[in-house]
C-alpha cells in the first residue's frame, strides 16, 4: 500500500514524534517525579532527546533489524528508547522488570537481544549474571547511576554517555538520523510483546506500527482524547497495555505521560497529577477498593455509617445518573448530590480520580460488584476486551451503553465472529503480524481467513454486546452437566477486600471448591482491630477467625450464585486458606497475576485430593523462591471449612 503525504507523516513512531515536535513543541510530553519534585520534557526536547540517543545507538552498533531490550520501572528514558530503536529500524522489546534474573535469560536469548536498555543497578546485576548463556548481548546501557561507579565490565555504559558519544556522532553526521527515520516503514515490527506464558513458555508476539496506530487511533476517537489529557504510566512497560495506552496513544494524542517516582508512590502521585483519562487490569481496581476498605474500617462509627448508607444511595441510583439516564427521581438525585459532597466526591479526591473522564479495564474479567462500586461513584469505568495478539482492543464499551456482565460492542474495523465451539475468533487491522521465529505457532493461532483464535468462550447478547464467560479451556461442566466457569466465581470472591486471589475447582465434579488466598494488608488490619496476634502470613491464615471471616465472604457469594440458575450449581461448599500467597517468582501467577491453573493444580494436588475426599484438614510442604534468589520451605497444616449453599432461586424482577 501507497502511503499518502499525510499518512506517512503519521505512519511509524518516529514520525509521530517529529509531528509532536513541530507542532507543540513546547507542549509537556513526558513528567517524572524525582526526589518527590516533578521534572518536565516537552515534545521538542523530548524529540531532541532522543534523537542523540539514537546516534549513540548506532555508533556503538544498533542497526536496522537487530533488537533492544528494555527492563526497568516506567521512566521516560525507557520510553525514549523504544523510539530511538524505532528510528534506526530496530525492535524494541520490553521486560518484566520484576522477574528472575532466570525467566528474563528466555526471552534474551529467544529475542536474540543484542543491545540492552536498563533502568538501575538492580537490573544490570541480573543481565551480568545470565550474559554467559545470551550470548548476542553484547551492551547494556544504565539510565540510575547510582551504585554503578565500581563497575568495570566491558559493554556497560551510562545513559548519558551513550548520548554524548551519539551528539557528537550526529554533529559528524547530520543527515544519518533523518535518513533512517525516513527509511522506515509503517510495516515494520515496532514491538516485540512477549505473553504472560499462562500455560507454555512465553512466546514474542511481533506488532507493527501501522497495527498500533491504527488501533490507538480508533480508540482516540472513540472516547475523544486530544493533547489536553494526562495519563499516570505505572503499568509494567512490558504489558501490551503500556505500550498501546500510554505510549502509542500519547503518539497519537499528543497527551503528556507521566511517570511516578516509584511503585511505592503511584497513589500519592495519582492524587498528584490527578488524570483525566486512566487504564488498568482489574487487579488495579481491586487494590484500590481494598485500600479504602480498610480506610473505612478505621473510621468512627458514624463515618462508616454515612459511608455505607450514601453507597446504598449509589449503588440504587448512581450509574443511572452517569448513563443519563431519565427515570431517577428528584429525590434521589438531590440525595447523591448530597452523597456526592460528602463521600464520593472526597473519596474520589483520596483515589487520584476526581479529574477522570473515561476509565478503562481489561486483561481479564472484572467482578461485576467491583465494576457497579467504581461507576456508582460517577467513574465512567468502561470494560473493554482484547489480548497482545489483537493490539488490545476488540471490543469496548460505549459511554452511556455499559452493562456490567458484558464487554461491549466491536470496535471500528474489527471483525468479531463466535465459533462452532463458543470460540471467539478476531480479524481486524490490530492483529499481529506473527510470533517471533515461531512460525507454527503463528499458523495454529491465525486461520487462513486471518481470524485470530482467542482461545476464549463467549456469546452476543440480543444488544450486539459481547458477553465473555471464561477461557474456552478452562469452561466446564459440572457432574451433573450444569456449567462451570471458574474465572467468574473467583472474581465474585475476591470483590471482598479480604480475599485477594482464588482458585476454583469443579470440573467433572460434583461440586465446587475453592483455595483462598487471603489479602495481608486487609486481614492483617482487621486482625489488629480485634487484638488478634500473629507472626506472618502463615500464622494469620490459619487463624480461627479468619476462617470465620472468610467463610462469611464466601457464603455472601454462594447467596449471589444462587440466584443465577445458569451457575448456581457452581456454588462453593469447601475450602482451604493457602499458608503462602500465590507468587509469579514460584510460577503460580503469570507476571501480570494471572492464576496458571493446571501448574496450581498439579503442585497441590494433595489439597485438592483433601478438598474431595471430605477431611478436615491436611499437611503440606511448599517451597517457595524468595527476591535474593534464596530457596525455603513453608510447611503448614492446613484446616478444611465447610460453608452454606443455597437453593437456586430467581432474581425479582
Amino acid at each position: 500500500m501507497v502511503e499518502t503525504t499525510k499518512d506517512h507523516a503519521a505512519s511509524t513512531f518516529p514520525r509521530l514524534l517529529l509531528r509532536h515536535a513541530d507542532l507543540r513543541a513546547a507542549l509537556p510530553a513526558f513528567r517524572e517525579k524525582d526526589l518527590g519534585i516533578w521534572q518536565t520534557w516537552d515534545w521538542g526536547q523530548v524529540a531532541q532527546e532522543v534523537r542523540a540517543l539514537a546516534c549513540g545507538l548506532a555508533a556503538m552498533g544498533l542497526k536496522r533489524g537487530m533488537n533492544l531490550a528494555i527492563v526497568g520501572d516506567n521512566r521516560p528514558r525507557l520510553y525514549w528508547a523504544m523510539t530511538a530503536a524505532q528510528c534506526l529500524g530496530a525492535v524494541p522489546v520490553p521486560l518484566y522488570q520484576d522477574a528472575p534474573a532466570a525467566d528474563m535469560a528466555y526471552v534474551l536469548g529467544n529475542a536474540e537481544i543484542d543491545f540492552a536498555m536498563v533502568e538501575d543497578q538492580e537490573q544490570v546485576d541480573k543481565l551480568l549474571e545470565i550474559r554467559q548463556f545470551v550470548p548476542h548481548l553484547s551492551h547494556i546501557v544504565f539510565d540510575d547511576e547510582r551504585g554503578m561507579r565500581h563497575y568495570t565490565q566491558p559493554g556497560l555504559m551510562s545513559f548519558d554517555a551513550l548520548q554524548a558519544i551519539g551528539r557528537d556522532f550526529d554533529r559528524t553526521h547530520p543527515e544519518f538520523f533523518m535518513r533512517e527515520v525516513e527509511a522506515g516503514s509503517s510495516l515494520d515490527v515496532a514491538v516485540i510483546l512477549y505473553t504472560s506464558g499462562t500455560t507454555d513458555k512465553p512466546k514474542g508476539v511481533c506488532h507493527s506500527h501501522a497495527a498500533m496506530i491504527a488501533t490507538a487511533q480508533v480508540l482516540v476517537d472513540f472516547d475523544h482524547l486530544d493533547a489536553n489529557n494526562d495519563l499516570l504510566c505505572y503499568l509494567p512497560l512490558a504489558w501490551v497495555g503500556d505500550f498501546l495506552y500510554s505510549y502509542t496513544m500519547a503518539h497519537i494524542a499528543g497527551f503528556c505521560l507521566n511517570c511516578p517516582e516509584s511503585p511505592n508512590t503511584v497513589m500519592t502521585d495519582l492524587r498528584e497529577i490527578g488524570p483525566t483519562y486512566y487504564f488498568g487490569p482489574p487487579r488495579v481496581y481491586e487494590n484500590i477498593l481494598t485500600q479504602v476498605m480498610i480506610r473505612i474500617e478505621d473510621a468512627s462509627w458514624l463515618k462508616r455509617k454515612l459511608f455505607h448508607s450514601f453507597m446504598a444511595v449509589a449503588r440504587r441510583v448512581g450509574i443511572r445518573i452517569l448513563d443519563g439516564k431519565g427515570d431517577v427521581s428528584l429525590g434521589d438525585r438531590l440525595l447523591y448530590r448530597l452523597g456526592d459532597l460528602l463521600i464520593y466526591g472526597p473519596l474520589k479526591n483520596v483515589l487520584g480520580m476526581s479529574r477522570i473522564r473515561v476509565a478503562y479495564t481489561g486483561g481479564e474479567a472484572i467482578g461485576p460488584d467491583l465494576f457497579d462500586f467504581y461507576r456508582s461513584l460517577g467513574i465512567n469505568l468502561k470494560q473493554l476486551y482484547g489480548m497482545t495478539e489483537t493490539c488490545v482492543t476488540v471490543c469496548m464499551q460505549a459511554s452511556g451503553d455499559v452493562k456490567l456482565d458484558t464487554v461491549g460492542k466491536p470496535m471500528p474495523g474489527v471483525e468479531v465472529v463466535i465459533a462452532g465451539n463458543g470460540e471467539v475468533l478476531v480479524r481486524s487491522p490490530g492483529v499481529m503480524t506473527g510470533y517471533y521465529k515461531r512460525p507454527d505457532a503463528t499458523a495454529d493461532a491465525i486461520d487462513a481467513q486471518g481470524f485470530f483464535h482467542t482461545g476464549d468462550a463467549g456469546f452476543f447478547d440480543a444488544d450486539g454486546h459481547l458477553k465473555i464467560i471464561d477461557r474456552a479451556k478452562d469452561v466446564g461442566r459440572m457432574a451433573d452437566g450444569t456449567l462451570f466457569a471458574p474465572k467468574y466465581i473467583e472474581n465474585k470472591l475476591k470483590f471482598f477486600p479480604f480475599i485477594k486471589e482464588a482458585v476454583a475447582f469443579g470440573d467433572q465434579r460434583d461440586r465446587c471448591n475453592a483455595f483462598i488466598n487471603i489479602d495481608m494488608d486487609a486481614v492483617g488490619n482487621w486482625a489488629e482491630r480485634r487484638g488478634i496476634p500473629y507472626s506472618g502470613y502463615t500464622d494469620l491464615a490459619a487463624q480461627d477467625a479468619v476462617y470465620d471471616l472468610i467463610a462469611e465472604c464466601v457464603e455472601k457469594v454462594n447467596a449471589d450464585l444462587s440466584c443465577d440458575a445458569l451457575l448456581s450449581g457452581s456454588q462453593v461448599h469447601r475450602f482451604l486458606i493457602l499458608h503462602k500467597e500465590l507468587d509469579p517468582d514460584d510460577d503460580e501467577l503469570t507476571r501480570t497475576r494471572k492464576v496458571r491453573r493446571g501448574f496450581i493444580a498439579s503442585k497441590y494436588g494433595v489439597l485438592i485430593d483433601a478438598l474431595y475426599s471430605g477431611r478436615s484438614s491436611q499437611y503440606i510442604e511448599t517451597q517457595v523462591k524468595f527476591e535474593d534468589g534464596r530457596q525455603g520451605l513453608v510447611k503448614a497444616d492446613l484446616r478444611i471449612r465447610d460453608v452454606k449453599t443455597f437453593p437456586t432461586m430467581q432474581k425479582a424482577a
